[in-house]
């Protein structure tokens, strides 16, 4: 089928202050900050589905990719609950991909930050798909999950293997926490038009101690655009016991993330979406008075476990 979409450029959060946000992700690791805007107004209003916003936004820069960090000045929002786990279906990351994972993992510990995970960990070579890949959790001061990632020779995408000068290279993926993956994939692949691009089922000792969640078994599908960052679903076959996405979920919660999607026709995708029974966050496409966030028309949606969507005609 043809894709309506082009391409997966932009994942975002919301942050509870913007200089502390910013100083951690360009000191700890290595963003540089590119942009910066104040937003407000009715058709902010009707884009975010929230009465009253005023937001600050900034966007940092890794390598070709885009992290967007997002302060409600109003309404404030609420936090992450301190309870939250790997396998709730608000969990969501992006996944930072370094050249040496023994001197990323040191540079956060010199930056004291909050592990997830017991330490980092390489899958198993019995795991053929993900044999030699390492990875870290832990947390921005937000609470928000992040990812670092080592890929060996021969596994992700080839860009990683091309620039080895800089410890910290780029955002790899976003990975969302799904119930079922079928469905998910009848959402993103089926309709939206993304390309399955991997899979694998991961368990055991190491991965547990990845994702802090003991006796975690997980259907791991990646999916892509023609270009951009890749989207990872992660489904918990065991233990499933995460709690569902919540219902009064808003654009200023500190769990709020959105990952943006670039269509030639938002008209089309927006119709496709409705017509399969897509929750709606904006009320309709909206058509911004300004370019201050590099596009004039878009709308956000929620995908079957409620994770935001921007999708954006530019």
């Amino acid at each position: 089928m043809i894709s309506l979409i082009q391409t997966i450029n932009i994942v975002g959060m919301t942050v509870s202050d913007l200089e502390l946000a910013l100083e951690f992700y360009t000191t700890v690791l290595d963003f540089q900050k590119i942009s910066e805007v104040e937003v407000w107004g009715t058709e902010y209003e009707h884009l975010q589905g929230l009465f009253g916003v005023r937001m600050r936004i900034a966007r940092v820069k890794l390598g070709s990719e885009t992290l967007e960090l997002t302060e409600y000045l109003t309404p404030r929002g609420r936090p992450i609950p301190v309870n939250a786990k790997s396998n709730d279906r608000i969990f969501q990351h992006i996944a930072i991909v370094v050249s040496d994972m023994e001197k990323a993992y040191d540079r956060l510990r010199s930056h004291k930050v909050r592990h997830v995970s017991t330490a980092p960990q390489r899958l198993p070579d019995w795991n053929k798909n993900a044999a030699g890949i390492e990875a870290f959790y832990f947390q921005d001061p937000d609470g928000h999950n992040l990812e670092i990632i080592y890929f060996p020779e021969g596994k992700g995408d080839p860009q990683w293997q091309e620039n080895r000068q800089d410890l910290f290279l780029g955002i790899d993926h976003t990975a969302i926490a799904v119930a079922d993956s079928d469905r998910s994939f009848a959402f993103y692949r089926d309709t939206l038009g993304l390309n399955l691009a991997g899979k694998s089922e991961n368990y055991g000792v190491e991965q547990e101690h990845l994702n802090q969640v003991f006796g975690a078994r997980l259907r791991i599908s990646s999916l892509k655009a023609a270009t951009g960052i890749g989207i990872e679903f992660l489904e918990y076959l065991t233990p499933r016991t995460g709690l569902p996405m919540p219902v009064d979920s808003r654009s200023n919660d500190l769990w709020y993330w959105q990952t943006t999607l670039v269509t030639e026709d938002l008209g089309t995708a927006l119709q496709q979406l409705q017509k399969n029974g897509c929750d709606l966050i904006s009320p309709s496409i909206v058509e911004l008075p300004d370019n201050k966030l590099g596009f004039k028309m878009g709308a956000i949606v929620r995908d079957p476990d409620g994770h935001a969507l921007r999708l954006i005609q530019v």
